[in-house]
């Protein structure tokens, strides 16, 4: 299990992890590199190719651990590591089962749903902070989140009240990241590999939610031969917290039981 875009573990994955753990499944969940109590500089750096790196790492430390079985395996992510666990089941097809909630599947769409000027700022954030990175320089940073027309990653209405309310936990937090990540978002389309992913899929889809449009992630829910769709009328961010979180849960831990059981019935 690891978060999604500039997401640490403690932002309710936890939650989630706990309620996995007591229905009898042994939850692993990481901070990528640069992130959280994970290592690297610069801090908050989103980079996709290093993540998967970090998930395939994940993945062999636990196949590796004497108390797990390998052949049992699910991927767990949400928004950005939504898209990233089907890029890794797409070519691993030793993972047995796969959640992707609210999922980040394709990002030339979510690209195309910026408003123009405030996509010409953050492209221009993002080649100041990667000329200024060959030069080495400090890394030019932009808001993780934001009122909408700011210069930041998510800025859609709503989102940065939903991320106070639903995911941070107390205290100070870095709400920042070097604006390269804008070079990179365009070209990753990791829900066009659905159709390579063999194991049993369940996409968590939140109807209302205006930062992963819903009607990409039931296309690439579509293309997976093992799909199995749950939806809810809520935004993006409410399945972290109150009773969308509950529903989901429930409705992932029923999965993750039926897929991971060794005779159907139970982990």
């Amino acid at each position: 299990m690891a978060h999604g875009f500039g997401g640490q573990r403690r932002f309710r994955l936890d939650a989630f992890a706990e309620r996995f753990a007591a229905a009898g499944l042994a939850a692993v969940v990481f901070d990528y590199r640069y992130f959280g109590d994970s290592e690297g500089e610069p801090r908050q750096l989103i980079d996709v190719g290093r993540q998967l790196e970090d998930w395939r790492s994940a993945l062999a430390f636990t196949r590796g651990h004497h108390l797990l079985d390998a052949t049992r395996l699910a991927l767990w992510g949400t928004s950005f590591s939504g898209g990233h666990v089907l890029s890794i089941a797409a070519r691993d097809h030793d993972v047995a089962a796969v959640v992707t909630q609210v999922p980040f599947v394709d990002g030339r769409t979510v690209a195309r749903s910026v408003p123009m000027g405030e996509g010409i700022r953050c492209m221009t954030a993002a080649v100041r902070d990667r000329i200024g990175s060959a030069l080495g320089r400090p890394a030019h940073r932009v808001a993780l989140f934001g009122p909408p027309g700011t210069v930041g990653a998510m800025t859609a209405p709503g989102a940065e009240e939903a991320i106070r309310a639903n995911l941070l936990p107390p205290g100070e937090w870095d709400e920042t990241t070097p604006a390269r990540v804008f070079l990179a978002l365009p070209r990753y389309r990791p829900g066009r590999l659905a159709g390579a992913v063999e194991c049993p899929v369940l996409f968590v889809i939140a109807d209302n939610d205006n930062l992963t449009p819903p009607d990409v992630a039931l296309a690439a829910a579509q293309r997976a031969p093992r799909a199995e769709v749950v939806r809810y009328p809520v935004g993006h961010f409410a399945i972290y917290a109150g009773d969308p979180f509950e529903q989901a849960v429930a409705d992932e831990v029923a999965f993750l039981r039926k897929h991971l059981a060794q005779d159907g019935s139970g982990p």
